[in-house]
């Protein structure tokens, strides 16, 4: 579904992303790790055509995605979810969720399954983005990813200053989608328990590069706690 090959990233005069290469599968839940600043953000914003790569592939099913821009990509089927979240605040859930539709044609109905992954996103259609909780927005934010049927999942951070429960229902949400097949999910986490969790494979950044990569159910053998331990 994904492969990235040899990617390298600069800003100035800085080298960011130092030859990273990962493949993920349909069906599969790829948990990328690292500390603050490693440059997991940088990679992810690389895939979404944000930045451009200086060298390097990005493949999506087998086509060169790397030098599209990013609405060509999102049409290819990449949903994004940034880390913060990044909704609209003064649109209503339902303007939110509709601007998940941008690639698709006028008219095209937001799927009825996103109120059953995010219940409390039905019960709240015509409140502003920006009076949700923290927890909700981040459900917003994953679905609004979703309405457009993405065949990759981008998740910067989920977690990120959610509350337990709502992480539970997040964690809930990413092993069903994984689970139906048709989707490859890439997670960038920090939340250690959280990623081992739900990842088939997982991969460990350092300093601009992939320092280990493995199954996700050997992360406690390779010691992957302490590689992020700050």
């Amino acid at each position: 579904m994904l492969n990235i090959d040899a990617v390298n990233q600069y800003y100035g005069g800085s080298h960011i992303l130092r030859n990273v290469s990962l493949t993920l599968k349909k069906g599969q839940v790829l948990t990328l790790l690292g500390r603050n600043g490693v440059g997991k953000t940088t990679l992810l914003k690389s895939l979404m055509g944000l930045i451009n790569i200086r060298s390097g592939s990005i493949s999506l099913d087998g086509e060169r995605i790397d030098k599209l821009q990013p609405d060509a990509r999102a049409r290819l089927g990449i949903g994004y979810v940034p880390q913060g979240r990044e909704i609209f605040p003064r649109l209503t859930v339902d303007e939110n969720l509709r601007m998940g539709l941008a690639t698709k044609p006028g008219g095209t109905a937001i799927p009825t399954e996103l109120y059953e992954l995010f219940p409390v996103l039905k019960q709240m259609l015509h409140r502003r983005g920006g009076d949700l909780s923290g927890g909700q927005q981040q459900q917003l934010a994953i679905a609004r990813a979703l309405a457009a049927g993405p065949k990759l999942l981008i998740l910067d951070e989920p977690t990120e200053g959610i509350q337990p429960s709502i992480i539970k229902d997040i964690e809930r949400v990413i092993r069903m989608l994984a689970a139906r097949g048709d989707m490859a999910i890439l997670l960038v986490e920090q939340y250690y328990d959280f990623a081992k969790s739900l990842a088939d494979q997982y991969a460990v950044m350092s300093r601009g590069e992939v320092i280990k990569a493995g199954k996700g159910s050997e992360m406690d053998a390779d010691g992957v706690r302490e590689l992020i331990a700050v």
